[in-house]
């Protein structure tokens, strides 16, 4: 087990497991990753796919896991391309592993491509003026590390039309066009009888079939279990790797990734009627023990998991048992009811589990009244974060080693056109 040299020293007098322990000291909460399960989710999603390359979406800093060290792990595992929103993002992820593809899934905009060579990554292009203005750059600066073209095929969200995509065939058919993925993005993947699934295949099969030599993409954690016709060449898993459940109408066949724990900081009795929290919405039904804990919505603990007098909220786990929240979620803080709990089984000081041990991202999920994503991008940085697995005792690449791998070719300065041509048809 290693933990983020960002929290938990690695160096010092004390041994790494004192360390460790002083620093959690620190910390209201302690938010473990398990790198091992998520290679294990990569690499079922992987025998899934076959013969499909699998890919990783590590956006949103891995779905709150840390891009760095998921990145480095399933690297080490084989997975040879990764996708992330922003260049910045991908910055990260070079850092971390000099050799994997890269795309960054926000597009190109002007005067972006000297950042997307420096670091050899490539533009997910998703508009007529994006393609132009890349192209512009790559014409001028002989800059060859290639881009994908993403196409709607009814999310209407980004990518270009079918007409628009219809448009620039010719300039693929003519080859060196650069274009190393094509791509588009499914509607309702998890919904397996939706309509869409179909109209959306069917649409981007006809497409895609047209970019002679150009490897396709269409499914994401729930669309590779929509079967073979949808996985093309690549698949993009984001939040199966995580723990999340790409199958929400059956049993969940991922394994869970985070285990989130608080220290409880204080032990308390209210007597019946008394009430708890802002605004008195829980009442004492009998003489109750309070557990308060020291994690809130500040730390991605929503405020919709709370309880009152008509409404059971969220349970967390304290000395193997489930124990409810008794009232409103605060920034910093959580009263929960261990009236049931043996005599000292829960004390000042100890830990209790929000995360794992049977609470899954999904079911708290289902208490903050939103899905598994939300719940793992909000996980605040206020905990000591701790990895496990995956070779992580060797310490991150910091961004000056990256110049261990080939560098790109100098490239000059690019004046970008303010208002770019139309690409031929």
């Amino acid at each position: 087990m290693a933990s983020d040299p960002k929290t938990i020293p690695q160096s010092g007098p004390l041994s790494a497991e004192a360390n460790q322990a002083a620093a959690l000291a620190a910390y209201g909460g302690v938010l473990t990753v398990d790198l091992d399960a998520i290679i294990a989710n990569w690499r079922k999603l992987e025998k899934t796919a076959v013969p499909a390359e699998c890919a990783a979406v590590i956006k949103a800093d891995a779905y709150g896991c840390g891009a760095e060290q998921v990145s480095r792990a399933l690297s080490k595992a084989g997975c040879k391309t990764f996708f992330v929103a922003t260049i910045e993002e991908a910055r990260k992820v070079r850092a971390a592993v000099p050799e994997p593809t890269i795309y960054v899934l926000g597009g190109y905009f002007q005067n972006t491509g000297e950042h997307y060579a420096k670091i050899n990554c490539r533009p997910v292009i998703g508009d007529l003026n994006e393609l132009a203005e890349w192209d512009v750059f790559c014409r001028r600066t002989g800059w060859n590390g290639g881009a994908a073209v993403h196409i709607d095929t009814g999310m209407n969200r980004l990518g270009l039309t079918l007409s628009d995509a219809q448009a620039i065939i010719p300039r693929i058919n003519a080859g060196d066009h650069g274009i190393t993925l094509v791509m588009s993005h499914l509607v309702s993947a998890e919904q397996l009888n939706s309509p869409v699934n179909a109209r959306q295949l069917a649409a981007f099969r006809s497409i895609a079939s047209e970019f002679t030599g150009v490897p396709a993409a269409l499914a994401n954690s729930s669309g590779i279990f929509l079967g073979a016709p949808f996985q093309f060449d690549l698949v993009r898993p984001g939040a199966a790797l995580y723990g999340v459940n790409p199958t929400p109408e059956a049993d969940n066949p991922m394994q869970q990734v985070v285990d989130l724990k608080a220290r409880i900081v204080q032990i308390r009795n209210v007597e019946r009627g008394e009430t708890v929290g802002y605004g008195g919405t829980w009442t004492a039904r009998r003489p109750t023990k309070l557990a308060v804990i020291a994690v809130g919505y500040a730390d991605g603990y929503f405020r919709a998991a709370s309880s009152n007098d008509g409404t059971r909220g969220a349970e967390v786990i304290v000395a193997g048992k489930r124990c409810p929240v008794a009232g409103r979620i605060s920034m910093d803080l959580i009263a929960i009811d261990i009236t049931d709990l043996p005599p000292n089984a829960a004390r000042r000081g100890h830990m209790a589990t929000l995360l794992g041990d049977g609470i899954t991202v999904d079911e708290l999920a289902h208490h903050f009244g939103t899905i598994g994503y939300e719940v793992l991008t909000s996980l605040g940085h206020r905990y000591a974060r701790v990895y496990k697995g995956g070779n992580v005792v060797e310490p991150l690449v910091k961004p000056e080693s990256v110049q261990a791998a080939e560098p790109p070719p100098s490239l000059p300065s690019v004046e970008q056109p303010a208002n770019p041509p139309r690409l031929p048809s």
